[in-house]
């Protein structure tokens, strides 16, 4: 008797996240079965020796059921960020998704996706961890870069995590940006990127003049994981992208959760970052979260 190799399916977003995925369940011999989501997904995602790949719009919440369904699947992973905003996008739910949407007390990611988790469930499709295959890949605890943060970025740091952490608990977003202690840019629904950048260009202003007069301007970036973080979903993710958006911004230290955040193409995010001067470091979260005080 020959061992049949097991067939998961891959919910596909953005981003390299989910061609890792799918190698990795490739070199496991698992068969792939991917959903790629048409406003989202890299094309290239067809070249990556999926058992099959179908693309599905965002909307199309009972076409993605029976496409699993078909094809025999009830575990999946999702992976690869779908951008919050685009709940206000033109794409047209169908009824399913529709019918979910109303349903909602509130619309941030936690409770959508959370919502989609439980409607799969339902059909006999369970979402497993999307760190599952990767490991190796979370951050582990420590400095990770050729220097560790300075004092000033240490608290930085220690301020961040409390605010970013505090932020969290709300779904609002994973990121906070921080010069001097004080607090630069809060991620929403924009993205880390789009935040980062944000914090840049305040802190390059014109209004603040050319020259910091007291207090520096670097700043620093700390991204956390939820304090309940579901690990099947909307895990934390930093990449080189992450380091080149720092560079633009003037940004000199990136904090992370450790074991909950994903480094996607970790030895050249490391490379670029020793280069850049940047310091990468990476903490066990606290369940206390310290109040800040002045």
């Amino acid at each position: 008797m020959t061992d049949t190799p097991q067939k998961i399916g891959l919910i596909a977003g953005n981003g390299k996240f989910p061609f890792l995925v799918l190698d990795a369940a490739r070199s496991q011999g698992m068969q792939v079965v991917v959903a790629a989501i048409k406003e989202e997904t890299f094309p290239e995602i067809e070249q990556r020796g999926a058992t099959a790949v179908y693309w599905l719009s965002l909307g199309e919440l009972s076409r993605l059921i029976e496409t699993f369904k078909s094809e025999g699947v009830t575990r999946a992973i999702m992976a690869g960020q779908v951008k919050h905003k685009q709940i206000f996008s033109s794409i047209k739910p169908d009824l399913r998704l529709a019918k979910l949407l109303l349903s909602l007390a509130t619309r941030n990611t936690d409770s959508l996706i959370g919502a989609v988790t439980k409607v799969l469930a339902d059909e006999g499709i369970s979402l497993m961890s999307s760190t599952v295959l990767l490991e190796p890949m979370l951050a582990t605890e420590g400095v990770l870069t050729q220097r560790g943060p300075t004092d000033s970025e240490q608290t930085n740091i220690t301020y961040g995590r409390a605010v970013a952490h505090h932020l969290s608990r709300f779904d609002i977003g994973q990121t906070v940006v921080i010069a001097e202690a004080a607090c630069v840019a809060v991620e929403a629904m924009e993205g880390t990127d789009a935040t980062i950048l944000r914090a840049g260009e305040i802190m390059k202003s014109p209004s603040l003049g050319k020259e910091p007069s007291t207090l520096s301007r670097a700043l620093t970036v700390v991204k956390v994981a939820k304090p309940n973080q579901d690990m099947r979903f909307d895990v934390p993710v930093a990449g080189l992208k992450t380091i080149e958006t720092m560079k633009q911004a003037g940004a000199s230290c990136l904090a992370l959760d450790a074991g909950r955040c994903l480094l996607l193409d970790k030895e050249a995010l490391l490379s670029a970052a020793n280069e850049a001067g940047i310091c990468v470091v990476a903490e066990t979260a606290v369940t206390h979260i310290p109040h800040h005080s002045v």
